[in-house]
């Protein structure tokens, strides 16, 4: 199982929610939600080779992207 971070507050994503109430915003859709994840995998995956910009998801997006790396499909 790849490491999961979940953050009722302190990530980037807090930052954009203080602007705007209570909540944090999703990376991907833009939802506010009172909690967001970030998966890293270890290993071979791309992701932790190449340097890129920190996102968090909601759980619906975190769900969806987590079946588009399992399947290959966007």
């Amino acid at each position: 199982m790849p490491p999961v971070v979940e953050t009722d507050g302190g990530g980037p994503a807090e930052a954009a929610a203080s602007d705007a109430g209570p909540g944090l915003v999703c990376d991907f859709c833009g939802d506010r939600v009172p909690r967001v994840r970030r998966v890293a995998l270890d290993a071979d995956y791309e992701r932790l080779q190449t340097p890129h910009r920190v996102r968090y998801a909601c759980p619906s997006c975190s769900a969806a992207k987590e079946a588009e790396r399992r399947t290959g499909a966007p």
